[in-house]
Parts: C-alpha cells; sequence; structure tokens
C-alpha cells in the first residue's frame, strides 16, 4: 500500500484502461469525506471520451497528459443541485453569494483530497491541475455546466507509466505555528529555504530560467503580478456568470 510520504504525481500513463467498477468505488468511498451540513456541495464531470478531453486541452494550456490520460476528472463546486432540490420541497434557496461558492470549494476540494488517497492506495497514478481555475469559461462551455456550478480542480488519472523523483517539501516548522501565527523573520526564510534552493534540480532551474534565485523564478516567470491580476479578473467574471456574484 502506498502512502503520502511516497506519493507523486504521475503525468505519463499506460495504455491499461481505468475499470469503471474500481473507478466508481473510489468516487463512491470519497463520498465519506467531511461536508458543510451533509450537503456534498460537489459534482464530479467523469470524462473518458477523446474527443471531450482534446476540447479540454486548451483550458489547461495543452498539457500532454490530458488527452494522453485514459479518465479526465473535473471536481466542481455545486450549488445547482442543492438548490434545485430546495425549490422542488417547497423551500428557497439562497446561494447565490461568494460565501456559498467558498462552502462548495471547500467541499469540492476535501472531496478531490480524499479521492486522491484512495486512488494512490489502489496504485493508480494522477495529476492535480491547479490550470482548471486559470481559464474555467473554457471547461464550462466544454463540460455544459449550468448556473452555480463551477469547476474548482482536475485530476489526470491511470496507470502510471513513470516514476517521478519525490519533490521537496518544506520542514514541518516552516508550517506549523504554536498557539499564534509567528510571522517569518529573515534569519528564519534562511533556515527553512536553504535546503530547497540548494537542491542541484531547483539550482538547475534557476539558472534555466536565467535568474539570480529561486523566488525570482516563481514572482517573474511562472506566477506573476501582472497574470494573477489577469486570471483573478477573469475568475471573478467567470462567478458572476455562473451566479456566485
Amino acid at each position: 500500500m502506498k502512502n503520502l510520504l511516497t506519493r507523486r504525481s504521475i503525468r505519463r500513463y499506460s495504455q491499461r484502461p481505468v475499470d469503471d467498477i474500481l473507478l466508481n468505488r473510489l468516487l463512491d468511498e470519497a463520498s465519506r469525506t467531511q461536508t458543510m451540513g451533509n450537503l456534498q456541495l460537489y459534482s464530479v464531470v467523469v470524462t473518458r471520451s477523446e474527443t471531450i478531453r482534446q476540447q479540454l486541452a486548451p483550458a489547461h494550456f495543452n498539457q500532454p497528459m490530458v488527452t494522453q490520460a485514459p479518465v479526465v476528472l473535473t471536481v466542481c463546486a455545486d450549488f445547482n443541485r442543492t438548490s434545485q432540490w430546495a425549490r422542488c420541497r417547497q423551500a428557497t434557496p439562497g446561494y447565490d453569494n461568494l460565501l456559498s461558492f467558498m462552502n462548495a470549494a471547500t467541499d469540492a476540494l476535501l472531496y478531490t483530497q480524499t479521492l486522491c488517497c484512495l486512488m494512490d492506495e489502489e496504485g493508480l497514478g494522477y495529476c492535480y491541475l491547479g490550470t482548471t481555475i486559470y481559464q474555467p469559461k473554457l471547461i464550462i462551455d466544454v463540460l455544459q455546466l449550468p448556473r452555480l456550478v463551477m469547476p474548482v480542480a482536475t485530476l489526470t488519472v491511470g496507470w502510471p507509466d513513470e516514476q517521478p523523483p519525490l519533490s521537496d517539501r518544506l520542514p514541518l516548522r516552516a508550517i506549523v505555528h504554536d498557539d499564534v501565527y509567528h510571522d517569518y523573520t529573515p534569519a528564519d526564510i534562511d533556515d527553512l529555504y536553504t535546503y530547497k534552493e540548494q537542491l542541484p534540480e531547483n539550482q538547475h532551474f534557476v539558472e534555466l530560467n536565467k535568474k539570480e534565485t529561486l523566488a525570482q523564478v516563481f514572482t517573474d516567470i511562472r506566477y506573476t503580478k501582472k497574470d494573477n491580476e489577469a486570471l483573478s479578473a477573469t475568475f471573478m467574471e467567470t462567478l458572476r456568470r455562473q451566479g456566485f456574484l
């Protein structure tokens, strides 16, 4: 059995199919995760169709695993189903607001993480695509998502055809604060990040991107202020389109 200490993101998959019975069992087991008000404010679109996977690929910057993986799972924050239930039972829903989106997104991401752990135990490979919230409009159109449904996570899923090295992690003291939050001093930052910065693969990453520090790679190239602001505007516009604002 795998555990989180050996978890890897898998981007290359074998041709072995992912059995419907297995996948549905894992999707069902994951529904035992915690959820606000026991409402299960999420839905999962299971995409096996090659045509639809190809249509989804541009929303994920055409990363090869979107079309190469046998299954793509799009996990959505979903207040549509609960609202429809309310209206069918003589109740008036009031979930067209930001708080409701946050509650549904939290439910959806908790479900996603539980599902990831279950897939690890079965030996399935997967890759979590953070690009889901970058271009949500295209995903919404391709998957025909109605009002009050918003994509928040995507997993490419299949049997692994690679075993990439484990990625580095910060030490526990970097993320755990006793009693209250203790802000970081420059000395703390040196203590917490020096090991990460000195790893050969990260030094090569800096060199490859022609930067002086690893932090500059993230601020100047990977996650720039300009891109973050533009993508934020798109995300807010999409939340309005889907009825959450």
